[in-house]
């Protein structure tokens, strides 16, 4: 292990349930040393600093960034992230940053492109390409053992929603379960199908059960997404859905040789099986249980302490995002 001089010195913003998860997720991996936290709840800053006692508190991104921090872990509203990983990638930190990086295609490029003007590494928590069920389906879609993939079907329903009001604002969240549940689900279709873009979609968004208007952040969506490579993605999602479960979260890939898919299983938002079909047979991939949450912070801290610079893997975020765009354009 490395000693604690040499680890990346890091700075945590925003430390509610999400942001502690991975900061907890980080420091244990012994990848990366927190040396401040920030949030405006004091509450939720004494939380972080169990897990991290000697970081300093700090009151804002600028004050954590005159510490010459190698990196920033930013869990803040929707609102902030792009702005606030700007500034941070601009005074020389690397950043991994919750979903969304923007709430649209510009705003993620703007973030991308100060990432690479910056060369620092830029990660954003998509953590379901982490679960030990997506990391079993991938080999399989890139091996071609499903032969030619034609078919992608996606649904993340969240029986519940999310508790804190900026998510309603859309101003504030860039959206409602689109931006908040469906980044997932969209990117996992193109983390499967590099290099393709939309060639066009259908969608339809709700609100309490009518058309959304052009303010309203939307609780259902169902899109078609026609890929420019002859793929056909089905999405689906929504928050407080009468679903009889928590969750419902699927994603099946569906290609000439065969199919798999990743499940929750009884509601869970946390366990998951995954499966290969052929034909009318199928075969157990996963299983849980399965720790997944924080791999993606991980795998970001890792690479931090490796010494990595930008990677170009990060305009993924800006071709996912297009494809939100292009839902949120189609349903209005």
């Amino acid at each position: 292990m490395q000693a604690n001089k040499t680890k990346p010195r890091v700075g945590f913003l925003g430390t509610g349930w999400i942001g502690r998860h991975r900061m907890a997720a980080m420091v244990d991996s012994g990848a990366v040393e927190a040396v401040a936290v920030s949030d405006p709840s004091p509450e939720m800053v004494a939380e972080a600093l169990k897990a991290a006692p000697a970081a300093q508190v700090c009151g804002s991104l600028g004050e954590m960034l005159a510490l010459g921090l190698d990196g920033v872990v930013i869990a803040s509203p929707s609102a902030l992230h792009a702005a606030q990983s700007i500034a941070a990638l601009e005074a020389g930190a690397a950043v991994f940053c919750q979903k969304p990086l923007g709430r649209d295609a510009a705003e993620n490029a703007a973030v991308v492109a100060a990432a690479r003007a910056a060369d620092r590494l830029l990660g954003v928590d998509l953590s379901y390409r982490h679960t030990a069920g997506m990391r079993a389906i991938a080999p399989l879609v890139r091996s071609g053992a499903l032969g030619r993939l034609f078919a992608i079907d996606l649904t993340f329903h969240n029986a519940y929603g999310p508790d804190k009001p900026w998510f309603y604002d859309r101003a504030q969240s860039g959206g409602g379960c689109v931006m908040d549940l469906g980044i997932h689900l969209a990117d996992l279709a193109l983390w499967l199908n590099p290099g393709a873009q939309v060639a066009g979609v259908d969608a339809a968004l709700y609100a309490g059960g009518v058309p959304v208007t052009a303010e309203a952040v939307e609780d259902y969506a169902a899109a078609t997404i026609r890929l420019d490579n002859g793929v056909t993605v089905r999405l689906a999602c929504s928050w407080r859905l009468h679903a009889g479960q928590d969750a419902v979260v699927e994603a099946a890939f569906y290609g000439t040789e065969g199919g798999a898919a990743l499940r929750n299983v009884g509601g869970s938002f946390y366990d998951f099986t995954a499966e290969h079909f052929r034909g009318t047979s199928r075969e157990t991939l996963a299983v849980p249980p399965d720790e997944w949450g924080g791999r993606a912070a991980v795998d970001w801290a890792q690479r931090l302490a490796a010494g990595a610079r930008f990677d170009a893997a990060a305009e993924e975020y800006v071709v996912t995002a297009r494809v939100l765009d292009a839902i949120y354009a189609a349903g209005r």
